[in-house]
């Protein structure tokens, strides 16, 4: 099995920027792609960013410039900085391995 935690979720004002952190464990884990994906009320999950075990990174066109992924396999974990954040961006943020396992999300408000 493979457990991921999230952290680093909170309350920001428009502009400003937040990161957060997935940790992941247990037997099954080995190096891997990870990323993040998001789900806002009424909206579908989408991806947000993903990083492989070489260290290529992928990002949504709606993120670009503005949010960056990394990892430290050191630590089996997975950030994700965010940026010059906006009202659309508010979302729980989930973490993924693999696309397979999940963490149970982060919330994300971004509000004045």
């Amino acid at each position: 099995q493979v457990q991921l935690v999230e952290s680093g979720g909170g309350l920001v004002q428009p502009g400003g920027s937040l990161t957060l952190s997935c940790v992941a464990s247990g037997s099954a884990f080995t190096i891997g792609t990870m990323g993040w994906y998001r789900q806002a009320p009424g909206h579908q999950r989408e991806l947000v960013a993903t990083v492989s075990m070489g260290g290529s990174t992928t990002y949504a066109d709606f993120v670009k410039g503005r949010f960056t992924i990394s990892r430290d396999d050191a630590k089996n974990t997975v950030y994700l900085q965010m940026n010059s954040l906006k009202p659309e961006d508010t979302a729980v943020y989930y973490c993924h391995y693999r696309f397979r396992y999940w963490g149970q999300g982060t919330q994300v408000t971004v509000s004045a």
